[in-house]
């Protein structure tokens, strides 16, 4: 090579390099002036005290979770109750998560990513807005698509990736920035149902449980005469599969349900069954079952009437310092049976979706409910 030759080529070099530095400093610009470093908080903007309202819409789903006084409400299921706990959780993780990874992504690649907007279609996104409570948009980002790393309990070089480890996050304003955090933020969904509060009513203490269709005679009706007595069929004629009695007493301890219904009329199909289940608190629960659409889900409504005791029962030979503690006992727990009843009295005005499996308990026919003799083997 000539020595002509060899200076065009350090002459080339000094040029490319010059314009790869420029380009260089130029990202690094544009990720500074982003927000996004690594390790920085994704909205250091955000403050929780601030946000008033909190919007979720994917491609599907819409939901609206406003503050009212003192709690939060779902807009979409006609002011609900919406959970605290999974609302203040999701934005107590928003204000926390910081960056792992931040890279420039154009607007046609977005939907590879599941970053797009979600009004788009395929390739949509979760998209999160908090709002104040005039209805400013505090801050924004839209959820994509899920990262995942292999499992660490399976080794094999042949493991596939499947555990969520983080999600990619487009943050609204934040032009072609595209980021990753760890956690993959499964709840923060765009289903109403998701976001309601799941408390419900809790019948216990029964001491008599039937079963049948409305305006008739129960299919069933078991009782005991004490809290702790073994259950009986009412009136005689069959012995009673205790198991199936606790299952059925304890369903109605336990009862989850799946969503709120709004036009419960519609979709009620055929003759409804009713639970009816008596305390030894003096309390009447009342539910009404009506399947819905093909039978895979209910319709639930409930009722509940009557009042606790105002005084408690003195035992047998009860002494004067075993009395004192005992009426203050009884006293507090009548308070707090008063304060749970104002509540489910409170959730009464509502209709509720339960699927079939969650009930099947509550919904067994007599024979189903009548004890299997073992036959007696032939010698």
């Amino acid at each position: 090579m000539s020595r002509k030759h060899f200076l065009y080529l350090v002459i080339a070099l000094v040029v490319l390099g010059g314009a790869g530095l420029a380009l260089f400093w130029q990202d690094i610009a544009d990720y500074r002036a982003s927000g996004a470093k690594i390790g920085a908080k994704l909205l250091p903007g955000l403050k929780i005290a601030e946000v008033a309202e909190i919007r979720l819409q994917d491609p599907k789903h819409r939901v609206t979770l406003v503050r009212k006084e003192k709690i939060w409400v779902v807009q979409e299921r006609g002011g609900y109750p919406a959970s605290f706990q999974e609302i203040s959780d999701l934005m107590i993780k928003l204000v926390e998560l910081k960056v792992t990874q931040s890279e420039h992504v154009g607007a046609s690649l977005l939907p590879r990513v599941e970053l797009a907007d979600p009004d788009k279609g395929e390739g949509g996104g979760t998209l999160i807005e908090f709002r104040d409570g005039a209805g400013k948009v505090l801050a924004g980002l839209v959820l994509g698509k899920k990262v995942l790393k292999k499992d660490p309990l399976n080794p094999l070089p042949s493991a596939k990736d499947g555990v969520p480890a983080g999600r990619y996050v487009r943050v609204v304003g934040a032009k072609d920035i595209v980021v990753v955090v760890s956690d993959p933020l499964p709840r923060a969904e765009a289903d109403p149902g998701k976001w309601l509060s799941k408390d419900f009513f809790k019948a216990d203490r029964i001491r008599t449980l039937a079963a049948g269709p409305e305006g008739a005679e129960p299919r069933w009706k078991i009782t005991r005469a004490e809290e702790w007595g073994q259950w009986r069929f009412a009136g005689g004629g069959g012995d009673l599969n205790p198991s199936a009695a606790v299952a059925a007493v304890n369903k109605l301890g336990s009862l989850a349900f799946d969503d709120v219904a709004l036009d419960p009329g519609k979709d009620a199909v055929g003759k409804p069954s009713v639970i009816i289940a008596e305390t030894f608190d003096n309390l009447v629960y009342t539910v009404k079952l009506s399947a819905r659409g093909k039978g895979d889900e209910y319709l639930v409504n409930f009722t509940v009437k009557g009042a606790p005791p105002k005084t408690r029962v003195p035992e047998k030979g009860e002494k004067p310092e075993d009395k004192e503690r005992r009426d203050k006992e009884f006293a507090e727990g009548r308070k707090r049976l008063e304060e749970r009843i104002a509540e489910e009295q409170a959730l009464a005005n509502w209709t509720y979706s339960i699927g079939k499996r969650e009930l099947e308990p509550l919904l067994r026919t007599r024979s189903e409910m009548v004890a299997q003799r073992r036959e007696t083997a032939r010698r």
